[in-house]
C-alpha cells in the first residue's frame, strides 16, 4: 500500500553535505524530494575544505568525540546517537568510498579526495529521483495560494523570482564563512522577520590579530611554529591548554592548534576586549629542564646560539621571544627561562568572519523540537551549521553536519506522517 509520504514534495535548500544528507534520508522514503542551491553546483565548501585531505570524522572514543561540541555538547549527543562517526564510516563504505585512520586519529577517503565521494552520493540521489535546481538563491516566503501546501518558497534566479510550493523544507544554508562558496548568512534577516530567533554570527576554527612589530611581519610571516602549547583561561575560569601546530601571519596567529581553541579566545576577546595566551615554546621540556640548560656556561657563544644548541630554540620561536622580551630578559637566565615556557602573546581580534573555516552562532536548539523543527514553523526544520554550535576541526563538524541532516530528514518523516495522520 503507498505511503503517504510517496505524495509527499520536500524541498532541501542548501546543497552541502547537510542538506544532501536531508535529501538521501527523504528520498529513501519515498519522498519527493528538490534540493536548491544558490550556486552553479552543490558541495563547493565541501570540495574546497577538502582540497589539502578530506578529514571527514575522527575516530576518538564517543566521550572525547562529544567534548569537542563545549557547550552544546547536549544537544549534539542524540544527533550523533542517530547518526555518529562509525555510522558515517559505515555510510561511506556503502557508497564504495574506503576510509582510513591517521596517524592522528582523523579519519580520510582512502585517496584522501572530496570530489569522488561527492560524485558517487550525487549518482545516488539522482537515482532515488532527487531533483536538483542550481542557482536559486532562496528570497523568502510567497503568500500561500492556497490551504495545499505548508510553505510557498521564493527563489531568484538567473530566469527572474520563481515560486517552489512544499509540504515541508529543510534550511541547510550553513553559516557566513566563505560567503564566495555560497554560506553568506543571508538567511538571517529573512528569519528573523518571521521572529525566528538567531544569536550572532561569529568566526569560529579562525585565526587571531597580534600587534606584530614590521620586522616579525617581514622576515617570519608565514612560518610554522612547533611544537609548541597554549594555556589559557576561559571565560568561566577553565584552563584549556593544549600542543600542537600554529602559524605565525603577517596579523597574527592561525593553524591547527590556535583553530582547536578559537571558541574560549574568541569569548575572553568579547568579554574582555583583547587576551593575552601563555605561549609554550619548547613543550617537551620541563621548566626545571630548561631553567638548567638556560644557565649553563655558554663560553663565547652568543645567547641565540646557546638557546639553539640546548633546548632547539632558533628561528621563529627565537624571534617571538625578541619580538616580546625586552633585551635585558636574555642576560637574565632565570627569566629568559620562564618566558620560553610561558611567553605571553597578547591577541586582540578574531579575523574576519569570512576567512573563518566555520561559524558560531544561529538558530538555537532551544527554538527547535528534537526533529530540528522550528518550534513556532510547523514543516520548516533547520541543520548544519544555521544552527548555534560549534567544534573544532578534525572531523567534528562534518560529522555533526552530516547527522543533523539525517535527522531533520527523518524529522520531516514524522511530521508528514503526524500531520497525515490527523487529517
Amino acid at each position: 500500500m503507498p505511503s503517504s509520504l510517496d505524495s509527499a514534495r520536500v524541498a532541501v535548500i542548501g546543497g552541502g553535505p547537510t542538506g544532501l544528507m536531508a535529501a538521501e534520508t527523504l528520498a529513501r522514503r519515498g519522498v519527493q524530494v528538490h534540493v536548491y542551491d544558490a550556486m552553479p553546483s552543490v558541495g563547493r565548501k565541501f570540495l574546497m575544505a577538502g582540497k589539502g585531505g578530506m578529514n571527514i570524522t575522527h575516530s576518538e572514543p564517543l566521550e572525547p568525540f562529544l567534548g569537542r561540541y563545549g557547550a552544546r555538547r547536549e544537544r549534539i549527543a542524540p544527533l550523533l546517537d542517530a547518526f555518529g562517526p562509525d555510522a558515517l564510516r559505515a555510510w561511506l563504505d556503502e557508497l564504495g568510498i574506503e576510509t582510513f585512520v591517521g596517524s592522528s586519529g582523523r579519519v580520510f577517503p582512502s585517496d584522501m579526495k572530496a570530489a569522488p565521494m561527492l560524485r558517487a552520493w550525487l549518482h545516488r540521489l539522482r537515482e532515488a529521483g532527487v531533483h536538483f535546481h542550481m542557482r536559486h538563491k532562496w528570497s523568502g516566503w510567497a503568500p500561500a495560494a492556497s490551504d495545499t501546501a505548508a510553505h510557498r518558497l521564493r527563489f531568484d534566479t538567473p530566469d527572474g523570482e520563481q515560486v517552489a510550493d512544499c509540504d515541508a523544507v529543510v534550511f541547510a544554508l550553513g553559516g557566513a564563512s566563505w560567503p564566495r562558496l555560497g554560506s553568506d548568512a543571508a538567511w538571517v534577516p529573512l528569519m528573523t522577520a518571521r521572529n525566528v530567533p538567531v544569536a550572532p554570527l561569529r568566526p569560529s576554527n579562525c585565526g587571531f590579530d597580534a600587534d606584530w612589530s614590521p620586522y616579525l611581519r617581514a622576515r617570519f610571516a608565514g612560518q610554522p611554529l612547533k611544537p609548541v602549547a597554549i594555556t589559557l583561561a576561559d571565560v568561566d575560569e577553565k584552563v584549556h591548554n593544549r600542543q600542537g601546530e600554529a602559524l605565525l601571519t603577517e596579523t597574527g596567529l592561525e593553524g591547527s592548534l590556535i583553530y582547536a581553541l578559537s571558541a574560549p579566545i574568541r569569548e575572553r576577546i568579547l568579554a574582555d576586549g583583547d587576551v593575552t595566551i601563555s605561549l609554550d615554546l619548547a613543550p617537551g621540556l620541563p621548566l626545571e629542564r630548561v631553567i638548567d640548560e638556560v644557565t649553563r656556561p655558554r663560553g663565547s657563544r652568543s645567547m641565540s646560539s646557546h638557546l639553539h644548541g640546548r633546548i632547539g630554540i632558533n628561528g621563529v620561536k627565537l624571534a617571538l621571544l625578541h619580538e616580546i622580551l625586552p633585551k635585558e630578559a636574555f642576560t637574565d637566565a632565570p627569566r629568559l627561562a620562564n618566558a620560553i615556557k610561558a611567553l605571553p602573546v597578547r591577541l586582540l581580534r578574531p579575523r574576519p568572519i569570512d576567512e573563518a573555516i566555520s561559524t558560531a552562532g544561529g538558530i538555537p536548539f532551544e527554538a527547535l523540537d528534537g526533529n530540528l523543527m522550528i518550534e513556532q514553523m510547523p514543516g520548516a526544520f533547520c541543520a548544519g551549521e544555521m544552527l548555534d554550535w560549534e567544534a573544532p576541526t578534525g572531523g567534528y563538524l562534518l560529522t555533526a553536519c552530516f547527522a543533523s541532516g539525517m535527522v531533520a530528514g527523518r524529522g520531516v518523516c514524522v511530521y508528514l506522517e503526524t500531520r497525515d495522520a490527523q487529517a
